[in-house]
């Protein structure tokens, strides 16, 4: 894992995770917004979404449910929940290798005194722009 920008509190962190997927990373701390529950945090994602003039809600990925209904399925200890919601910004389709990046999703993991909030960098960068801003609005929340 290299990081670009390894600063801490409101800033994102950038990072190459597995050697080859550029990845924005926030950590909020269960006393910095007013959500509990990595689902409540999916709420106010599917909210900025469905209010957004270009993005479309696709749906959501309950990970933590899925790989512990997997006969070797491995969650560490540490993580509560984690659950993603999936959407698209797509509004020109110039071919078919673009929606190769597409759609979105920003993963939610819950720890115990945390949240993990976590995107793959779009090609488009007001995509990331306005990622990062609704990631960050959850410690503006309190």
């Amino acid at each position: 894992m290299i990081h670009f920008a390894p600063k801490k509190g409101e800033y994102m962190q950038q990072m190459i995770v597995q050697e080859k997927y550029p990845v924005f990373v926030l950590d909020v701390e269960k006393n910095e917004t007013h959500y509990k529950t990595a689902q409540e945090i999916i709420e106010f994602f599917k909210e900025k979404i469905n209010s957004h003039p270009v993005c479309t809600y696709i749906g959501e990925f309950d990970h933590y449910a899925h790989t512990s209904s997997l006969e070797n399925g491995e969650i560490n200890p540490e993580i509560k929940d984690c659950k993603l919601v999936l959407f698209c910004f797509g509004n020109k389709l110039p071919n078919g290798k673009i929606t190769a990046a597409r759609p979105r999703s920003i993963s939610v993991t819950e720890y115990t005194e945390k949240f993990e909030i976590a995107f793959l960098e779009a090609p488009a960068l007001i995509a990331n722009e306005v990622m990062e801003g609704w990631v960050k609005e959850l410690k503006k929340t309190l």
